[in-house]
């Protein structure tokens, strides 16, 4: 869920081997354990050539999801969906490709994976960064996301950005892999006193209880996870500094680089889709606002 930050100047977030970051991964760890791990892609290998007249005659596009609500998860029903997994059964279908087959994997396996020919596209709602623009290439980006806090009702402590946090010498609680480490450290809180949680589940209830302050994630989570909540809330969306400037990311699909042609195609169709609202309508009933629509392209976001 947590988005992938760039490092901060205020202490160079250059750490030397950086902790793993979910959203924020780079490279990951090897490919999940070939056929088993990934599921019916197996360790197949994929002809080279044009990628998406090859998928147009084979009738099927491999997904690679991270299994990550709600960007491509398995539903109550056992049915694969989520919003980039409805929004590529869309545009996949318009291109020609009838049949979509989610591969769900690691988080750190997707663009390893990617290269790797386990599947033919990661849909799972990545953020798009400089680093991984290194290693694959994105669409633009179908959402925009920005960060908030859960806290007590009320927000006793007046948390309303990391600064904050520091400020007030909160504790701060967020998930494992997330962004917000990064964001948090950057703003000068000490990464050993962060408490870092399974879940955005795991950190509401450890808000609700007081053994912490606040848990930070994404806007969207925030909002989703306090719903039933009579003792937590969560504070408006707001934008990390990164070297003095707000930061917002964005998440969309990755290719190899090998696949422009394919890149190029996926991105006409979002486009009309963004213009004529259908995109949106794809990703509200899975939290999204239309303040998280986005006209950030995939070119400003890997800069």
């Amino acid at each position: 869920m947590a988005p992938p930050p760039e490092h901060h100047k205020k202490r160079t977030i250059k750490l030397p081997k950086p902790p793993i970051r979910r959203r924020s991964l780079l490279l990951g760890t090897a490919v999940l354990g070939a056929a088993g791990a990934l599921g019916t892609a197996g360790c197949s290998k994929v002809p080279t050539g044009d990628t998406l007249a090859r998928l147009k005659s084979q009738r099927t596009v491999r997904l690679g999801i991270a299994g990550e609500s709600p960007y491509g998860f398995i539903n109550d029903q056992g049915d694969f969906t989520g919003e980039a997994v409805e929004l590529a059964k869309v545009i996949f279908k318009r291109l020609g490709i009838g049949n979509v087959q989610p591969v769900a994997t690691d988080f750190s396996s997707l663009i390893p994976g990617l290269n790797a020919q386990q599947f033919d596209v990661v849909s799972a709602g990545m953020y798009i960064n400089k680093e991984r623009c290194q290693q694959v290439i994105f669409a633009d980006p179908e959402y925009q996301m920005l960060d908030s806090f859960i806290v007590r009702k009320g927000n006793p402590k007046g948390l309303h950005s990391y600064q904050d946090v520091v400020k007030t010498k909160a504790k701060i609680a967020t998930g494992s892999g997330y962004a917000e480490i990064d964001y948090a450290v950057a703003a000068g809180v000490p990464e050993k006193e962060l408490v870092i949680l399974q879940d955005p589940v795991a950190g509401l209830n450890a808000v609700e209880s007081g053994r912490v302050d606040v848990f930070a994630g994404t806007a969207l989570t925030g909002r989703d996870v306090v719903k039933k909540s009579r003792k937590a809330e969560a504070t408006k969306p707001f934008a990390p500094l990164v070297d003095g400037k707000k930061k917002v990311d964005g998440g969309g699909f990755a290719f190899r680089p090998t696949d422009s042609e394919l890149r190029d195609a996926f991105n006409v169709e979002i486009h009309k889709m963004k213009k004529s609202g259908e995109l949106f309508r794809i990703l509200k009933p899975f939290g999204f606002t239309q303040a998280e629509m986005t006209t950030l392209t995939a070119e400003e976001l890997c800069k």
